[in-house]
């Protein structure tokens, strides 16, 4: 009789090991934004391990991408570096049904192709609007020169590269050239696509790195983590107090102080290029996850607290990771307001129940 009760006993442990053995995995699909790419791969693999059940696929195809991925609700969750603009959040159905999240802040920098040239290249937003609007032509140019007395600057015609897709990174790149300049902002204007006058194009950020290494006397705009994994060189560039700054996860963690008195409710979006302070590095942004306030529309109840879930993990201990990588973590009161907007989720117009 007690051998009986143990064979039971026994076969109700296996059954109910072989349902969580074999329990269908968890697919969370999200794409867009390549600034953050790196990152989001990594904190993907990290995730993965400890959870071996969800199964995470981030697709590098530009800020646009994700957008129209979240609007058309083929994507669980999208990356974009430039924050929704009022007819993007109209047309994906309204700011209060969508929760848009800084993850990290990251930095533009100048790439750059100078055969020979030996010192560290510094440059300022009106030279660099000049460049790309065609007035300055050459590296022997009077307002470059006197950026860099006493360097061996080659006599090369300058070429400036530009992304094609329509990116965050263009956003990003473009805004801060606005304000640096009324003619660039007149007639090249910003956006995460533009009518560039001159130059050559590629796609993404390996596009623009491709050309740029190919050409002699090329510059572009990348994001840092890029630059640094391709071993291509990057200028130091004058920030707002007029000192020049190199990108760091300290300098680009300086320009985003400040920014949390510019986030509410469940769309945290703010613009930290061109702040204030001595070591703020000028060319700076938040990068964005965006996903629906509500999760109904996922349609499964396992993918709602799989997705809370990472978020919330990619959102603090993911931060530690952050500056491995070339990125700032978000500062402790940024990550409150993050918090916050998680928590306001919801699976059906309930709270969505995940287990910290």
């Amino acid at each position: 009789m007690i051998r009986a009760k143990t064979i039971a006993a026994s076969v109700t442990v296996l059954l109910g090991l072989g349902a969580g053995a074999f329990a269908q995995d968890v697919r969370l699909q999200g794409g867009g934004a390549t600034f953050p790419a790196p990152i989001y791969q990594r904190w993907v693999t990290e995730y993965q391990r400890l959870h071996p059940e969800v199964k995470i696929d981030y697709q590098e195809i530009g800020s646009g991408g994700g957008i129209k991925g979240i609007t058309d609700k083929t994507f669980d969750f999208a990356g974009s570096d430039a924050p929704l603009s009022k007819k993007e959040l109209a047309k994906a159905g309204g700011a209060p049904s969508l929760v848009e999240i800084p993850t990290v802040a990251g930095a533009v920098v100048v790439a750059y192709n100078l055969p020979g040239y030996k010192g560290e290249l510094k440059l300022d937003g009106p030279t660099l609007a000049g460049m790309y609007l065609g007035a300055i032509k050459t590296w022997h140019d009077p307002k470059i020169t006197a950026l860099n007395p006493g360097t061996n600057l080659p006599n090369l015609p300058i070429t400036p590269v530009y992304r094609t897709d329509g990116s965050g990174t263009n956003y990003i790149w473009t805004n801060y050239l606005c304000g640096q300049s009324a003619e660039f902002n007149g007639t090249i204007g910003s956006g995460k696509t533009v009518e560039w006058p001159l130059g050559s194009g590629g796609p993404q950020n390996a596009g623009v790195t491709q050309i740029v290494q190919q050409t002699r006397g090329a510059i572009g705009y990348v994001e840092l983590a890029y630059a640094l994994q391709n071993r291509i060189p990057y200028a130091v560039l004058k920030n707002k107090d007029g000192n020049f700054v190199r990108p760091t996860g300290e300098s680009v963690s300086m320009a985003g102080e400040g920014a949390v008195g510019n986030m509410k409710s469940n769309i945290l979006a703010a613009d930290i290029w061109n702040q204030p302070g001595a070591k703020a590095y000028p060319i700076s942004s938040f990068t964005y996850i965006i996903v629906h306030k509500d999760l109904g529309i996922l349609k499964d109840q396992r993918k709602a607290q799989a997705l809370v879930q990472f978020l919330r993990w990619a959102t603090t201990d993911g931060e530690k990771m952050a500056e491995q990588l070339d990125y700032a973590p978000l500062s402790p009161g940024v990550q409150k307001k993050v918090r916050q907007a998680l928590d306001s989720l919801t699976l059906d117009g309930k709270p969505v129940a995940t287990a910290r």
